[in-house]
């Protein structure tokens, strides 16, 4: 591997671990300043006290909220994006390149694929684009891949899940991200066939802090390599308790309950 990519990976994985705990706060061009990142320093500084490997976010926004104490933590910029006013939501286009998030300071850079959309095309070529041009600098990248299309009937489907995965893989991501499948043995089938890390979305918010926690574990158990989940840590009351709650079971193999033990009274 290219040397600097292999440091740059470190800044966003764990290299004991292997494993990253990702938190994308990219959600204010695609739905606006919604809760938990109205003020986005506040909203870092929680996770990195956590224990947060990386945040994500688009290359406007690291200037809110540059570290000037305290911990460090990985920057991924995001090159995507697409907002929900569109007629097209689901339709990513290319807004930074490689380069400019290399001169905000970025560990990595993310892209974002729906695959099944009617511009399933031109979010591919542009996939590889950047992927050609992130191994140029050394630069990791993350890929979000989903299934989102009239053909698709769940995008949680463990077969559809592979694919995505393994397209992430096939066009020169470095780390996938995908929806998690609901179960492990469904699961480690989507991790057996990449030899990336994969790491899982986190969705819509959920109701239970240990819902949540559950399928972390799981995912870890099933040869995952952690998260890459925005709304149901950084809307949680305590994001920094949950994230370390996370890092417990991300970091340190910890069961469900041990990790709820840093959560009590605020589940």
């Amino acid at each position: 591997m290219h040397l600097g990519k292999a440091i740059r990976l470190e800044r966003i994985i764990d290299r004991n671990t292997r494993r990253a705990i990702i938190v994308p706060m990219d959600h204010g061009t695609t739905v606006g300043p919604i809760a938990g990142i109205v003020n986005m320093h506040a909203a870092v500084k929680a996770i990195v006290e956590g224990g947060a490997n990386a945040v994500l976010m688009h290359k406007g926004v690291p200037r809110c909220c540059h570290r000037t104490q305290g911990k460090d933590v990985g920057l991924i910029v995001h090159l995507s994006a697409s907002t929900s006013l569109s007629p097209l939501p689901n339709a990513k286009t290319l807004v930074c390149t490689v380069e400019e998030a290399l001169r905000l300071g970025a560990d990595a850079v993310s892209v974002h694929v729906n695959l099944g959309d009617e511009s399933e095309a031109k979010m591919l070529e542009e996939f590889g684009q950047v992927t050609g041009s992130a191994q140029s600098w050394g630069v990791p990248v993350l890929a979000m891949v989903y299934a989102r299309g009239p053909k698709v009937k769940s995008e949680y489907d463990p077969e559809i899940v592979a694919h995505c995965a393994r397209v992430g893989v096939e066009l020169g991501a470095d780390v996938v991200k995908v929806p998690y499948t609901g179960d492990p043995e469904s699961f480690s089938r989507v991790i057996d066939a990449c030899c990336v890390p994969v790491v899982i979305a986190g969705g819509p918010k959920l109701d239970s802090t240990r819902d949540f926690l559950v399928m972390v574990h799981d995912s870890i158990q099933a040869g995952g390599a952690g998260l890459s989940v925005g709304r149901n840590i950084f809307q949680h009351k305590r994001p920094d308790l949950l994230t370390r709650a996370l890092a417990k079971v991300v970091h340190e193999d910890a069961r469900v309950d041990e990790a709820m033990e840093l959560l009590k009274g605020c589940e």
